[in-house]
């Protein structure tokens, strides 16, 4: 067999090989896509969204788990959002080059893999233990904290990502630093700084293991975020493992919601940044 012919052959074992594992991946996630829905839509009704969690072996819904998931979610974006938004302007426009931007990002890059139940873990010893008591702030706490990373690295990129003829314009017009990233960086940037913040309500939206650990569960309505309070994940997580038929119904549908909304949250931000760098590129 001559070169040529042994650089195809290998070529078309690999192309095999990566078309296998392509096909191979694609059946996992259909599979697991199918059962979700078969299982959750039988679930589905219109008690899920106006009734509260039901006692053991009744039927009911899960209002107050969607309220609570929803306010965590919201409190964990506004703590956490204008933190990563801001230290990723400080990385691309101050401190790019310094050596406390290079410890910046390698601990962001820590927290961007850092399993969630270690973030969990430091919020119920550093809050929820000093509190005496499990609560939704804590747990917005934790959520802050895992939004943190997603958002400060998608802002850096896309502050990165503005040509520098607009920099240089806005200096030579005599506008003050602060000025140039508010009225020109940030505009220009900003469907890049949405999609990080949609990726990042996707990254925390379905977390189990950090609210277990600081909000626990509240099987009442409650509006208190001092107070343990009801949450989608750990409501599925407990009713999940539960005997009860009816539980575990409310837990596949639970469950499809949230995987619905991430998919939902994820395909927006794909849509954004593609319709992004399509301006980028009619711009050129």
């Amino acid at each position: 067999m001559n070169r040529r012919a042994l650089r195809k052959a290998k070529n078309g074992i690999f192309l095999s090989l990566s078309l296998g594992a392509t096909l191979t991946g694609l059946a996992c996630l259909t599979a697991i896509l199918w059962t979700l829905i078969s299982h959750g839509v039988a679930g589905l009704s219109l008690h899920l969204f106006t009734q509260m969690t039901p006692p053991p072996g009744s039927e009911g819904g899960l209002l107050n788990a969607l309220y609570g998931s929803a306010i965590m979610t919201l409190v964990g974006i506004l703590i956490g959002s204008p933190i990563g938004i801001l230290a990723g302007t400080y990385l691309a426009e101050y401190g790019r080059t310094s050596r406390l931007s290079t410890l910046v990002r390698f601990i962001n890059d820590v927290l961007l893999s850092a399993p969630s139940i270690i973030i969990g873990l430091f919020i119920y010893e550093n809050v929820v233990v000093k509190m005496g008591h499990f609560s939704a702030i804590a747990g917005a706490l934790a959520l802050a904290v895992l939004a943190i990373p997603v958002t400060l690295r998608t802002t850096e990129d896309m502050l990165n990502l503005v040509p520098l003829g607009m920099k240089d314009s806005s200096a030579a017009l005599g506008a003050y630093p602060w000025r140039t990233v508010v009225s020109v960086l940030y505009p220009a940037a900003r469907s890049g700084i949405v999609t990080g913040l949609l990726l990042a309500i996707a990254r925390i939206s379905g977390e189990t293991a950090p609210l277990l650990f600081t909000a626990l569960n509240n099987q009442f309505w409650s509006t208190q975020l001092n107070a343990p309070m009801a949450n989608l994940p750990v409501v599925i997580f407990q009713f999940a493992l539960s005997p009860y038929k009816e539980w575990q119904n409310l837990a596949w549908a639970g469950a499809l919601i949230i995987t619905a909304s991430i998919l939902i949250l994820s395909i927006s931000a794909r849509v954004i940044l593609a319709m992004l760098q399509a301006e980028r590129g009619s711009g050129r």
